[in-house]
């Protein structure tokens, strides 16, 4: 009974071996400002991905503030962080992202990065404003950007919000290969693609060099994938936790040598795609193992209160500093005896 349970599951393994799937793990098409109009009536938030941080704030904050701990991925606040000997005010401040309209995707996300004019290597990460949260349920979003709380039918859905092209793609095994659509403009930096996955590790993925002209597809093919089955190590795993691993795209790396000309650097966007194995077969199971224990549930949860306090923090902190800027851009007339007199 023990081999024969031990020679279904190896079946089982295979076959999830060799079904395939492809997805879009980010499309940046979809993450253009559609909600919270500003003064100027311009939208300034995405509302697919919007995130209220205010409840791990405290109450020390006043509503008003605690209105600014919300953000989206929407791609004008995409960070741009540079490598600490590229961290200069003048480098710092000419390189961000922002949203750019395409004639043949709509919008995509546009980054621009200063780098040194010195002959040393120097790096960017371009990466999104929160840690892509995995198991973030569905919700509705008002118009002013309030996440509603999710109804009944949200909870039961099984798609969270942060899957189809959002930045997260679940149940994934072995990678086969990955891709990025690109525009470029003859740059000779390397660029690499970011991964984390389920238990929090980076990958660094290196996709290829933007020395050409126009979109193109960067591709990463796995040297370690094996295709033909009967060459792979066949294991048997834990079920539970363990079956449901998923992947978050963590961001972009762009790294410059020294012996390259340095300045002004800009690229585009447009999405990243994956092949990969599926990590489980989708089967029809006896007992919904994640909702009776909610392990991988509050593993994801324990790292979103991080970053939600990380954040709301963050954003309050700006709030503050904005309302203590100086908003003169020139000086008051100087005033003459004589016309004072007068």
């Amino acid at each position: 009974m023990k081999r024969t349970f031990i020679l279904v599951a190896i079946a089982l393994f295979v076959a999830g071996a060799l079904s395939a799937e492809e997805a879009v793990l980010i499309d940046f098409s979809k993450l253009a400002a559609d909600i919270l109009p500003n003064q100027d009536n311009v939208p300034t938030q995405n509302r697919a991905t919007m995130m209220d941080f205010s409840n791990v704030a405290g109450g020390s904050f006043t509503a008003e503030q605690k209105k600014l701990m919300r953000t989206s991925l929407a791609l004008a606040n995409w960070d741009v962080i540079l490598a600490s000997s590229s961290r200069t005010v003048a480098n710092e401040a000419k390189s961000y992202a922002l949203e750019a309209p395409s004639k043949q995707f709509g919008k995509v996300m546009g980054v621009r990065i200063h780098f040194p004019l010195a002959p040393f290597n120097s790096w960017a990460r371009i990466q999104p404003p929160f840690e892509i949260p995995a198991f973030e349920t569905m919700a509705q979003v008002a118009d002013d950007g309030t996440v509603q709380q999710p109804t009944e039918q949200d909870k039961a859905s099984k798609v969270t919000r942060f899957e189809n092209g959002y930045g997260v793609v679940k149940n994934v095994g072995v990678i086969k290969s990955l891709a990025v659509n690109v525009y470029g403009l003859n740059f000779p930096h390397a660029l690499s693609v970011i991964l984390i996955d389920s238990d929090g590790n980076e990958k660094i993925i290196p996709m290829g060099y933007l020395k050409f002209d126009g979109w193109g597809e960067l591709r990463w093919d796995n040297p370690q994938y094996v295709e033909n089955v009967r060459n792979r190590e066949l294991r048997l795993y834990p079920i539970y936790p363990k079956s449901t691993p998923f992947v978050k795209f963590g961001g972009f790396l762009i790294q410059r040598d020294g012996a390259h000309e340095g300045g002004d650097f800009v690229v585009y966007f447009k999405d990243v795609k994956m092949i990969y194995d599926k990590a489980v077969l989708d089967t029809e199971r006896d007992i919904d193992d994640e909702a009776l224990w909610n392990i991988i549930r509050d593993r994801e949860n324990e790292r979103k209160t991080i970053e939600m306090s990380r954040f709301g923090q963050a954003q309050v902190l700006r709030y503050l500093e904005s309302q203590k800027k100086a908003t003169e851009t020139g000086f008051t007339p100087s005033t003459g005896t004589n016309q004072q007199n007068q």
